[in-house]
C-alpha cells in the first residue's frame, strides 16, 4: 500500500511536469482514495475505462489523455458527468500525463516505441519525439512490419523515401504535421500515429517515408512503462486496460 500523494509527487518529478505548457492539468485531476494498492492504466479517459478499472479494485487510474482539456467547453455535460460519477462511485483518483509522458527519454511514448522496434536514440525530435537510427538498415516493408508487431495494428505506409531505411524519427500520437520537419532534418522515415491529409504528397515530394499506426496504438507503451516504474517504486499492483480505439 502507498499514499496517493507520494505516487503523484514521484511521477511529477520523474516526468518533470513543470517543464511543459500543457493542454490539461498534469498529475492529479480527480481526488479519490488516499491509499493505493492497485493502479489501472489506459491511454485515454473514458467511461468504459473507469468502469473496468473499478471492477479490478483499483484505487488510482493512470492515463495519457485525461480530463479538463482547455479547448473543451467548461460544462459538465453528460459525458463528463458520467466519467466523474464512475470515479466518485469507486473512490478512484485520476492521474494524467500528456506531453511530459510523450517526451520522457525512458518511459515516454516515443522512446518506448523506438526501443521496441530497434531504433537507437540519437536525440530529441520536434520537442516530444525521438530521433535515431536503426542498428541495421532495413526496408520500409520490414520496418512497417516491426511497427505492426509492436503495436498490434497494421500501419498506413506512404513509401516516399529511400531504401534501405536508416535514420528514423518517432513522434507518437497525432504528429503527422512533423513530416516536413523530419524530411528537412534528413530522416528517412517518420513513425507516428495519425497522418494528415497532405502527408501522402509531402512524403512523395520530399522523399521520406511515413508510417502511421494509430494514435491510440502508438501511445500504449508509455503509460504502461510509467505504471511499471511506479509499481516498482511503491510495491503496488498494476494492470493495463486496453480500450479498443481504431484512431
Amino acid at each position: 500500500m502507498a499514499r496517493r500523494d507520494d505516487i503523484v509527487a514521484f511521477a511529477n518529478a520523474l516526468l518533470d511536469v513543470e517543464k511543459w505548457q500543457e493542454f490539461a492539468p498534469p498529475g492529479l485531476q480527480v481526488v479519490g482514495s488516499d491509499e493505493v494498492t492497485r493502479i489501472a492504466c489506459g491511454v485515454s479517459a473514458s467511461l468504459e475505462l473507469f468502469e473496468r478499472a473499478a471492477a479490478t479494485g483499483a484505487e488510482l487510474v493512470l492515463v495519457h489523455h485525461g480530463l479538463f482539456w482547455r479547448n473543451e467547453p467548461l460544462v459538465v455535460d453528460g459525458r463528463l458527468r458520467g466519467r466523474l460519477e464512475a470515479l466518485f462511485a469507486a473512490n478512484m483518483s485520476l492521474v494524467a500525463y500528456h506531453l511530459a509522458l510523450d517526451a520522457h527519454p525512458e518511459v515516454g511514448n516515443s522512446a518506448q516505441l523506438a526501443r521496441h522496434i530497434g531504433i537507437e536514440e540519437l536525440g530529441p525530435f520536434a520537442g516530444v519525439g525521438i530521433g535515431g537510427r536503426l542498428s541495421q538498415p532495413t526496408s520500409i516493408a520490414d520496418l512497417a512490419a516491426r511497427v505492426h508487431e509492436t503495436v498490434g495494428r497494421e500501419p498506413l505506409v506512404f513509401s516516399g523515401g529511400p531504401e534501405p531505411v536508416e535514420r528514423v524519427a518517432v513522434s507518437t500520437g497525432a504528429a503527422g504535421y512533423d513530416l516536413i520537419r523530419a524530411a528537412h532534418e534528413h530522416y528517412d522515415c517518420l513513425i507516428t500515429g495519425e497522418p494528415e491529409e497532405p502527408s501522402l504528397h509531402t512524403a512523395r515530394e520530399l522523399g521520406i517515408h511515413l508510417v502511421a499506426a494509430g494514435h491510440d496504438a502508438t501511445e500504449r507503451l508509455g503509460v504502461q512503462a510509467l505504471a511499471m516504474r511506479i509499481a516498482g517504486e511503491f510495491g503496488v499492483a498494476w494492470e493495463f486496460i486496453a480500450v479498443d480505439n481504431p484512431v
